[in-house]
């Protein structure tokens, strides 16, 4: 028993000893006989042995012995190993007894509702199959741990459950999870502010104290809080001339039994600097006169504008106006081909002669050579043609660089809608002078439809209607399309072609013919018949690829029968036969992006055209469209190439008719969406210019109702859910009157509401409701309302003003 314990405490020194007693002479080695193993159940005797890699062919010492031992512990397999020599019938026996770790067969979370499980599991070092690492296990729990206080519930508890079978050799782990109640910042504290107040300084960050109402719930967010300390803050104090604004840290105290908090943050505020001097230094591309036109900070004075190199001393620096200006300058060196120059912006403090606190601004340029675009790619086109694809590319091979020319291209291909929403183009150097190369990649998707079915329409009755339609045959990008719908009310055919680049020249053409049949219910009017045709070229104009000029000659028949109920109609626009004879003219500047729903851009079109006289047909008279439509992007929701964007457009369209003009459908009326000049939150042809009229609810009309011009505008907030979904809200305003002399932009009808467009395989559609304001009754007195409109095949990019084209 002694000789035991005496080679226990030996074999202690072993382990525990940096110069073990067995071998404590320098040099010392022994031979052992045999090596055994205790406590291995998962692993096998011999499996220890090698993974040691102890033999008995060699003599050891304590050198050998500390490496085995790391060796085994480094297998992961092992919570505890240690080494022992014992004496077994005279033979020296090396004795090697581990403590094993059990192998962690599944491991799961219990008690997850505001967090996913598969977000939980993403992060952590555990592995099932494995031998169970503890440290791996308290890691997981701090990272679970640390998950649920980034997003505010700092009284959540997690729990590691252990549950082994199999003989302990296997393990089942848990993370029990008590998440408790989010925290909410009951109160912002602002420590070592003094030019400004907690409440001023709280206004500008997105933390804030919960309030009365439900927009107030004062959740605690992790990244909101890193982006007030790291963004909002040093912009709302650099706005204001404190350029060294620091924070100095933060601390969240919670309360643990109501979950109420209070978030404190440490400033050092500084000194608030004026502007000193301003110069630049290194630019030859751009005189100096021309960059600083782009210096926010010059002053006005009785002998002009400040020159900004002299001391102005008089406004105080706003960090964000000093960066939005480099950007700019930037960006003009981009747009100019310089994609490689490097402009520093320099703030540099001192104490003025009054020993007031300044700050000289400067930009240092280095230039560099301008980037020449050395070869264009075209990647993932298999069917559209690659002379379609780079019709829509404003640069060339050759060209200076231009970052604007880029994203114009890019935005020229994506209106072709002939490709899923693209990727940013790639650009890589082509050579050691600094020129580049331009890949875009495209893939292609199904763009022709063919589509036949049933048909309800307002105003139009139950239809049947067959089409085909194809905007890239054959991958030449000209466009084709076929309708023909036969309804109660409505029958009508249509064939057009399209060719957007003739013989691959800029001039385009358009060749459609038409037979139409419409019978107006909405207002009773009657019966109108036309066919004929159209031929339209277009027409690019120099130095400008968003503008282009359009001849258009149009020639019909048309015979309009009135109905008996309303012979006063009938009598002014009864026609049997007529030829309408048109030429028109058409000036349009295109710049939007994302169609059929634009989310930025502009549109600008003026037509002029000259009907009958001396191109022959029935009546003589001129008509004027113009309209324009602007759109900027607010905001927006995820990356990727479909972000949800939110959208402002405006839009105003006028018209005018001038001389003897026979046709009702080419002069003007108001309500309504599907036949007149769109205008919601009223009936159709219920805008005349004699105002409102109660009558157009049943169904009645008068030549009273259509006028020789117009005007309509619309302000409206929309959301771009993709290329085929776009919800709004609106505010509408216009009005219709008898000539151009009373025309008077300060009388308009109103109507506000929200909407919802959809792109289906049978067209466009959508859905209004809105509110008229100015609607009245038959006594004249006001009766606003509202009403639902249903819009079906009307484009949303717009088109000409008018009742039927």
């Amino acid at each position: 028993m002694i000789r035991q314990l005496s080679l226990a405490i030996l074999a202690g020194a072993v382990v525990l000893s940096p110069r073990p007693s067995w071998a404590q002479d320098e040099g010392s080695r022994r031979t052992v006989d045999s090596i055994a193993v205790t406590g291995a159940r998962r692993n096998t005797s011999s499996q220890v042995i090698q993974a040691s890699g102890l033999t008995t062919d060699h003599s050891l010492d304590f050198r050998d012995l500390q490496v085995a031992i790391r060796t085994l512990y480094a297998t992961g397999q092992y919570d505890d190993v240690q080494i022992l020599e014992q004496q077994v019938e005279g033979r020296r026996v090396l004795l090697i007894r581990v403590r094993e770790r059990p192998l962690l067969t599944r491991w799961s979370v219990e008690g997850a509702a505001h967090i996913p499980e598969g977000k939980l599991r993403e992060k952590s070092t555990l592995s099932e199959g494995l031998a169970m690492d503890p440290a791996a296990v308290a890691r997981t729990a701090a990272h679970i741990d640390s998950l649920y206080r980034k997003d505010g519930f700092y009284l959540v508890r997690v729990r590691a459950r252990r549950e082994y079978y199999a003989d302990s050799t296997q393990v089942r782990l848990t993370f029990d999870i008590q998440e408790g109640r989010r925290v909410a910042v009951s109160r912002v504290e602002i420590e070592g502010n003094s030019h400004f107040s907690d409440e001023e300084i709280v206004k500008r960050m997105s933390t804030r104290p919960e309030g009365f109402w439900w927009f107030r719930p004062g959740d605690y967010d992790d990244e909101k809080v890193r982006d007030d300390l790291l963004s909002h803050l040093p912009q709302f104090y650099g706005s204001n001339g404190y350029v060294d604004f620091q924070v100095l840290g933060d601390t969240l105290l919670v309360n643990n039994k109501s979950g109420k908090a209070t978030l404190v943050i440490r400033v050092h505020e500084g000194e608030r600097r004026k502007v000193g001097t301003f110069e630049i230094v290194g630019n030859r591309r751009f005189s100096t006169d021309e960059l600083e036109r782009y210096f926010p900070f010059a002053r006005q004075t009785k002998g002009g504008i400040l020159t900004s190199t002299s001391p102005t001393g008089t406004l105080y620096f706003d960090q964000v106006k000093w960066d939005a200006a480099t950007r700019a300058v930037q960006t003009l060196y981009y747009n100019n081909g310089y994609i490689y120059v490097n402009l520093r912006p320099d703030v540099i403090r001192r104490d003025g002669p009054d020993g007031k606190p300044l700050v000289d601004l400067r930009w240092v340029v280095n230039e560099g050579q301008p980037a020449i675009v050395n070869k264009i790619e075209i990647v993932g086109n298999t069917l559209t043609r690659d002379h379609v694809i780079r019709n829509a590319i404003v640069l060339l091979p050759g060209d200076v660089f231009r970052q604007d020319a880029l994203v114009h291209s890019y935005q020229n291909i994506s209106n072709l809608g002939f490709f899923e929403p693209l990727p940013p183009p790639d650009t890589r150097a082509a050579n050691d002078q600094g020129d580049v190369d331009i890949i875009f990649h495209v893939t292609e998707k199904h763009t022709g439809q063919i589509n036949f079915g049933a048909s309800l329409g307002q105003g139009t009755g139950i239809g049947g209607f067959i089409g085909l339609e194809e905007p890239n045959i054959f991958g030449q990008g000209k466009r084709g399309s076929f309708q023909w719908t036969v309804g109660q009310n409505l029958d009508q055919f249509s064939v057009s072609y399209t060719d957007p680049a003739i013989r691959q020249s800029r001039i385009s053409g358009t060749l459609g013919v038409h037979k139409t049949r419409v019978v107006y219910t909405i207002a009773n009017l009657g019966t109108l018949k036309s066919q004929g045709g159209n031929l339209q070229i277009g027409f690019p104009t120099p130095r400008d690829r968003y503008t282009r000029l359009y001849l258009t000659y149009a020639l019909e028949t048309q015979t309009f029968t009135g109905t008996s109920s309303d012979t006063a109609f009938s009598f002014v626009y009864g026609c049997n036969e007529c030829v309408r004879s048109t030429l028109t003219a058409t000036l349009t500047r295109d710049t939007r992006i994302d169609l059929p729903f634009p989310s930025a851009g502009t549109l600008h079109s003026v037509s002029l055209s000259q009907s009958g006289g001396p191109l022959g047909g029935t009546g003589d008279y001129q008509r004027v469209d113009a309209e324009g439509r602007w759109y900027a992007t607010l905001s927006q929701i995820g990356e990727g190439h479909q972000p949800l964007k939110f959208v402002l457009g405006l839009t105003a369209r006028s018209g005018f008719v001038f001389g003897y003009a026979p046709y009702f459908n080419q002069l003007f009326t108001m309500g309504g969406t599907q036949f007149g000049i769109p205008l919601r939150g009223y009936d159709e042809f219920s805008i005349t210019p004699r105002g409102y009229d109660p009558l157009a609810q049943r169904g009645v009309a008068n030549p009273a109702a259509f006028g020789k011009a117009f005007l309509a505008m619309t302000a409206e907030l929309g959301a771009r859910v993709s290329q085929a979904l776009y919800a709004s809200a609106f505010y509408d305003a216009g009005n219709v009157y008898g000539t151009a002399g009373d025309f008077n932009p300060t009388r308009l009808m109103r109507g506000a509401g929200i909407g919802l467009s959809l792109v289906s395989p049978v067209g466009p559609m959508g859905i209004d409701l809105a509110y008229g304001f100015d609607r009245r009754n038959i006594l004249g007195q006001p009766a606003p309302g509202w009403k639902v409109h249903f819009r079906l095949g009307n484009p949303f990019t717009g088109g000409a003003p008018g009742i039927a084209q």
